[in-house]
């Protein structure tokens, strides 16, 4: 049994945590119900989103099951205002040494890097970020990559990286098969209709 631990706090991005609870609660059900996954925050009320979407925790800091993974999302909650509250670096830091795996999505690499898992690490964030994060020092920023390993730190380019990298860690997990049937479960196969590299015409 694998339980997914997905921080929550105000001004978090919404599909950074959203896109990974789909692959591990899904990953679950594939599983026959072996997996939990819960949305944990430092307090029980509601928690209000980058795009204004409210979220009721489960848990919070103080009350949660043992956590197998945690994930880290990111927005500007991530980046400007938690990477400075110690209740939730502290709490990072010490579920951390706990955890199996620690994840990070888009600027929620600025939080896990405070927290001190990321700080010596290679990791990802989102692009338009990347020089901000590495300015931070004791970090090497890559690029390049959707999503990066570093022992068991795994971070993420923005918002929808991080549905590849919860795919791969279910696949760590659980096996390659098992990734390719949730990743067909939820019909993830990117095919965008306006291409980022295509020509912008009136």
């Amino acid at each position: 049994m694998t339980t997914y631990g997905l921080l929550l706090f105000d001004d978090a991005e919404e599909l950074d945590f959203a896109g990974p609870w789909e692959v591990f609660t899904t990953s679950s059900v594939l599983r026959g119900g072996a997996d939990t996954a819960v949305l944990i925050a430092e307090r029980p009320e509601p928690v209000r989103c980058a795009k204004g979407l409210r979220v009721l925790p489960d848990h919070t800091l103080d009350d949660h099951p043992p956590i197998d993974v945690l994930l880290v999302p990111g927005g500007r909650g991530a980046r400007e205002v938690q990477p400075y509250n110690p209740a939730v670096t502290g709490w990072i830091a010490a579920t951390a040494e706990r955890a199996a795996w620690v994840g990070s999505v888009c600027t929620g690499a600025f939080l896990v890097h405070a927290a001190g898992p990321g700080r010596g690490r290679r990791m990802a964030t989102h692009w338009e970020y990347e020089d901000a994060l590495e300015a931070r020092g004791e970090v090497t920023v890559v690029r390049d990559a959707r999503y990066v390993v570093d022992g068991n730190l795994v971070s993420s380019q923005g918002v929808s990286a991080g549905i590849d990298s919860a795919l791969w860690l279910v696949g760590r997990l659980h096996g390659r098969d098992h990734a390719r049937a949730v990743r067909r479960q939820i019909q993830y196969d990117p095919a965008p209709p306006y291409l980022a590299d295509e020509p912008l015409t009136a």
